[in-house]
């Protein structure tokens, strides 16, 4: 491997990760790979080795660790266990990632093995990209009662305990939205049986009316006795010429179901597999497991449980509330995702993220996957910020140091813009710290300008000035 340049960040203020400090004008000095040191520096006193980079205008933050991400490797996808994405699109949604700020990555998919995270020997990518593991037998069964296409007999034989010696950073995503009849079910397979039932395409939103209506939120039913307002929605929407209450409930009652004891047994596997290995473990957070998961965290105190997306949209206000304080109070760790509820809205809104975070519940902030229309942390952050829901270093923390600290086996020797972290670094714009300008990974420029670099950044582009 080829020397890195030592970097000299000169003329930029520093949020350093740690939930507190921030710093009006400093100057981050990189080598080997690593921070050399957080001072202010005379640019004349340096070196002529360093590469100067003028953040002037700029804030510089560590890289943004986010530890429930989909899409990023080329296993079989979600828990599932769908065919893998395509090349392309693993390249596409990496490369979003780290274009928005992103330089740790964990893919939370739960079902691939260790040797698909990169097309080959020559095919990684700049964003530091790690997988987790599900593979218990009943997470398996459910991934192939709802799909399973994307699994073979390799990946049905892998267990916990392999994937963990061969460098898996965390147990789940236990359950998933396909498994547990959550927002998968209503932007995938729902619309797709429809479709195909019927010849309507239907809109996500209407089509988690309809199973809420049949279901209920919880996935037992309670919310609709005697399928009134199932009846109401098919009346409203024009279905009644293709669907019965009775056909249309029959249908997404077989759909959503055949996977959903299979993932609350899955839940109690990883939270004993938890237990057991000492690992951090990432559960899927919604209205059918939130008492279950309580349950698990009671039984299991030892259990490094992760709140996987603690605002899902199944949950009211209230709910999320008070399932994120009762499993904080069990000892689990709150995160909560971005879905497409920051900007893009096109199926979610921030109403539950951002009571977490005004109560002070939110550990992590992550992105999950939302049918790849997941919004940019670094845009929650400047979300919390602009509506001072937190305080900068507060909402920065949530995305890099508390990150590092719930998952030191992923991000224990990055985070923090401290002496001897590794030197991932985000510059952005001050007044917008989702506006990002470069990126560097363990002290290499993998985007400069808002571009992606394929190759070393030459002297005279760095040094021009941020």
């Amino acid at each position: 491997m080829s020397q890195v340049r030592p970097i000299a960040i000169i003329n930029g203020s520093v949020i350093t990760g740690d939930g507190v400090t921030v710093l009006d004008k400093a100057s981050v000095l990189l080598a080997n790979g690593r921070i050399e040191a957080l001072a202010e520096v005379d640019p004349a006193s340096l070196s002529p080795d360093y590469l100067v980079l003028d953040a002037s205008g700029c804030t510089i933050l560590p890289g943004v660790i986010n530890a429930h991400a989909h899409g990023c490797v080329l296993g079989p996808s979600m828990p599932s266990g769908s065919p893998p994405f395509d090349q392309r699109e693993v390249e596409y949604q990496r490369n979003r990632h780290l274009l928005s700020g992103t330089t740790t990555l964990l893919n939370v998919c739960g079902l691939a093995l260790d040797d698909e995270i990169d097309p080959g020997p020559n095919g990684g990518h700049a964003l530091d990209v790690h997988i987790s593991t599900a593979h218990t037998p009943a997470s398996l069964a459910a991934a192939r009662a709802v799909d399973g296409e994307g699994l073979s007999d390799r990946h049905m034989r892998a267990r916990i305990d392999d994937l963990l010696s061969r460098g898996a950073k965390a147990l789940g995503e236990a359950g998933g939205g396909q498994t547990l009849g959550g927002g998968a079910q209503d932007y995938r397979f729902l619309p797709a049986v429809i479709e195909k039932a019927s010849g309507l395409l239907v809109h996500p939103n209407l089509a988690r009316l309809l199973k809420e209506a049949t279901l209920g939120r919880n996935l037992d039913g309670a919310d609709n006795p005697g399928g009134e307002a199932l009846a109401r929605l098919i009346e409203e929407n024009g279905l009644g010429r293709h669907f019965t209450v009775e056909s249309l409930s029959s249908l997404i009652r077989e759909t959503v179901m055949p996977p959903v004891a299979l993932a609350r047994k899955g839940l109690a596997e990883i939270a004993a597999e938890a237990a057991r290995t000492a690992m951090p473990a990432i559960f899927h957070t919604a209205a059918p497991t939130a008492r279950q998961l309580i349950d698990l965290a009671r039984a299991h105190p030892t259990a490094r449980i992760v709140a996987g997306h603690s605002n899902h949209p199944s949950f009211t206000a209230e709910e999320a509330l008070a399932t994120a304080v009762a499993l904080r109070d069990l000892g689990a760790s709150i995160d909560v995702s971005t879905l497409d509820c920051i900007s893009t809205r096109w199926r979610n809104q921030p109403g539950n993220f951002d009571v977490l975070v005004e109560a002070g519940l939110v550990d992590t902030i992550s992105t999950d996957f939302a049918g790849g229309d997941w919004d940019g942390i670094l845009e929650a952050v400047h979300r919390l910020v602009r509506k001072r829901l937190c305080l900068p270093a507060e909402a920065i923390a949530k995305a890099t140091g508390n990150v590092a600290r719930v998952f030191p086996e992923l991000a224990g020797d990055r985070g923090l813009i401290t002496r001897g972290k590794r030197a991932d670094i985000v510059i952005c714009h001050s007044h917008n710290l989702a506006r990002v300008r470069h990126v560097l990974c363990a002290g290499r420029i993998v985007v400069s300008d808002g571009k992606l670099l394929s190759g070393p950044l030459s002297s005279q582009a760095a040094s021009d000035g941020a």
